[in-house]
C-alpha cells in the first residue's frame, strides 16, 4: 500500500461501501450513502477514536485528527 502524503500507516478508500456497513455509517443520513466519518484504528485492531458526521458536510477536521492521532 502506497503512504498518503508521507502517512506511516495505511488509509482507506471503500468505493463500494462494504467497509461503511460493517462500521455502522451507511445511509445514517437516509440518503443512500456513507455518512461522512473517521476512524482511528489501533494497530491490535480496536477503534481508538472516531468521528461520525451529523450531515453531508459535518467532517472531522485535519487538527481533530491530528490531535486524536497525538493522544492514541
Amino acid at each position: 500500500m502506497t503512504a498518503l502524503a508521507g502517512a506511516r500507516f495505511p488509509i482507506l478508500s471503500d468505493p463500494d461501501g462494504a467497509t461503511a456497513r460493517s462500521y455502522g455509517v451507511f445511509d445514517l443520513l437516509g440518503d443512500g450513502v456513507a455518512t461522512p466519518a473517521t476512524f482511528i484504528v489501533k494497530q491490535e485492531g480496536s477503534i481508538g477514536w472516531r468521528y461520525v458526521g451529523e450531515h453531508i458536510g459535518d467532517r472531522a477536521t485535519i487538527q481533530d485528527i491530528l490531535t486524536a492521532l497525538d493522544d492514541s
